[in-house]
């Protein structure tokens, strides 16, 4: 600890000792270190509390943030990468000093105050919340806010990403306390955005800067819905001038911006997204890999929003929008993503809008399942069926594959839905199968008194053991052999923005109830209209397991069969 003591005697002369000191006793005291957490486990040795009230802190609250540039940059690491050994009221201590050096000249200096204070904010503390709370930062909101921008605006830090990153976490943590300073806010990022867009040169730094803009709508419009049309006037321009010139870096986050945007309108679509609607279409757009899920995302968001309105306003758009479906599932990299966009027109746009397209549709996807079958498809194939069937009703799916092909119908029961629909995961799209499943067995006459009466119980069979048995993951030994570029996570240009994230959507919803429940209860209705027939198929062909099972759903929907 003599160094230190050298330094006080005259800072100016031996300010390099104080800084070898502190160098000694950094390395000294780490025995284990992440780049999540700093130093995860220190030499007992080192008293690391003392030497920073001693010796650190001093050097923090020094008035003249820019003099000894060198010691201020080592007292602010020495909080970062010791963060996880030092007490709480000591980073509280210090996140308003560390404010004060974002305005340091020194870009080393600001740097580091910036992403120490970004590192601070992510820690964790009980319950999984953060160590800092958003009430403990919220007297310091404007001095933090300003400071952070200042730093953007000293030469040489103009796209510093660790003052943009630190902006971003910001934003997260402080949640509603930004919303009085967001006009202002909207308007730096805005223009940042502006300046940036005319020569990309810094990914990191763009992608926080689209992360707070995100942030920035989505922590305002949950207060305030309404205020969604004040951000679109702020943005638009500027996204218009990134289409137009066709900045390649920066079109896969308009698109998700424009996404989130849309997603918040509560149930109609603006003129000024119907404008850009027919340009989302072209396919020079669609060849880009990386534009390819942001633009699915923001189809939907049209489609959710908007279906009405593009039916009777864009009607000459319908085989276009479908061309892009065309397209994607042609690729086993984007057959999913086309898939996404094909939900979406069946469950939103009005039936006799797409009526004369149905077919071509599932002829369509009959032409890639004999090119090309892999199991993301078969699982995709599956959703979509029991959507269908779902939206239109059991007799509609049976006559749309008996139209293509007599008899087409029980070969997709045979051949797809019995021996694959137990790989379908995820739990909206297994409920989308279970009612599907469900409406084939209980509301389609042809199931009852045709040849496909043989595949009634093997499909119910199939259903049962949907419920019980656990999910088939197994993929065919070829499938090991497809390029990673054929992949859907394998997106060479395209970044998910965090803060953009979308709410998983159930086109189902909690109006069918518990599938098991829905499936007694269908099969109860059925037994109504026909007695006796139910249960002797049940007692014929359905095995002990699955009748068991059966025998609980009916108690548990408190109905019988007759």
């Amino acid at each position: 600890w003599l160094i230190p003591l050298c330094y006080a005697k005259n800072p100016g002369l031996n300010w390099k000792h104080k800084d070898a000191a502190i160098y000694l006793v950094t390395s000294l005291a780490s025995k284990a270190q992440t780049q999540k957490h700093g130093i995860t486990q220190a030499n007992e040795l080192v008293n690391l509390t003392e030497f920073f009230v001693n010796h650190i802190i001093t050097d923090l609250k020094s008035p003249n943030i820019n003099e000894f540039p060198v010691l201020k940059a080592d007292a602010i690491k020495y909080v970062m990468i010791f963060r996880s050994q030092l007490p709480k009221e000591q980073l509280l201590q210090a996140v308003p000093l560390l404010m004060a050096h974002l305005e340091a000249e020194s870009a080393v200096e600001h740097t580091y105050a910036a992403h120490a204070l970004e590192r601070l904010f992510t820690m964790r503390g009980p319950n999984n919340t953060t160590l800092i709370t958003p009430g403990e930062m919220a007297p310091f909101t404007s001095q933090l806010l300003n400071n952070l921008f200042k730093a953007l605006s000293v030469p040489g830090s103009a796209e510093n990403e660790y003052i943009m990153k630190a902006i971003m976490r910001s934003f997260s943590l402080l949640q509603d306390a930004i919303v009085p300073y967001i006009p202002t806010l909207i308007d730096q990022l805005t223009q940042k955005l502006l300046l940036v867009s005319k020569n990309p040169s810094k990914p990191h730094f763009n992608h926080y800067l689209f992360e707070s803009l995100c942030l920035s709508i989505r922590i305002t419009c949950k207060a305030n819905p309404s205020t969604v049309g004040s951000f679109e006037e702020a943005l638009f321009p500027v996204f218009t001038e990134i289409l137009q010139n066709d900045v390649q870096e920066f079109v896969p986050y308009v698109f998700q911006v424009m996404s989130l945007l849309l997603e918040i309108h509560s149930d109609s679509i603006p003129s000024s997204y119907m404008a850009l609607f027919p340009h989302l279409l072209q396919p020079a757009l669609w060849e880009r890999a990386g534009n390819i899920p942001p633009l699915v995302r923001l189809l939907q968001a049209y489609l959710e929003k908007g279906a009405p309105t593009i039916a009777s306003s864009a009607a000459d758009k319908i085989p276009g929008l479908l061309g892009v479906f065309q397209k994607l599932i042609a690729s086993k990299a984007n057959d999913h993503q086309g898939f996404y966009l094909l939900n979406s027109i069946i469950e939103h746009m009005p039936p006799e809008s797409i009526m004369q397209y149905r077919k071509q549709i599932f002829i369509l996807l009959f032409q890639r399942l004999q090119s090309s079958k892999t199991t993301k498809f078969i699982k995709s194939f599956l959703v979509f069926i029991n959507l269908f069937g779902v939206k239109y009703g059991a007799i509609a799916l049976q006559e749309i594959f008996d139209s293509i092909q007599p008899k087409m119908f029980g070969m997709v029961l045979e051949k797809i839905i019995i021996p694959d629909v137990q790989k379908v995961s995820g739990p909206v799209e297994k409920k989308i199968c279970a009612v599907g499943i469900t409406k084939i067995l209980t509301e389609c006459p042809a199931m009852m008194d045709t040849e496909y009466t043989k595949l009634w119980t093997p499909l119910l069979q199939a259903l049962i053991g949907f419920f019980e048995l656990p999910e088939d993951d197994s993929t065919p030994d070829d499938e090991h052999f497809i390029d990673i570029e054929d992949t859907p996570g394998y997106q060479t240009a395209f970044s998910q923005l965090a803060f953009a994230g979308k709410k998983e959507h159930d086109p189902i919803g909690d109006s069918m109830g518990n599938p098991k429940i829905l499936l007694a209860q269908s099969l109860h209705k059925l037994s109504t209209a026909c007695p006796g027939r139910v249960p002797s198929m049940l007692s014929s062909s359905l095995n002990a397991d699955a009748l068991q099972f059966l025998q609980g759903y009916l108690l548990a929907a408190s109905v019988q069969l007759v």
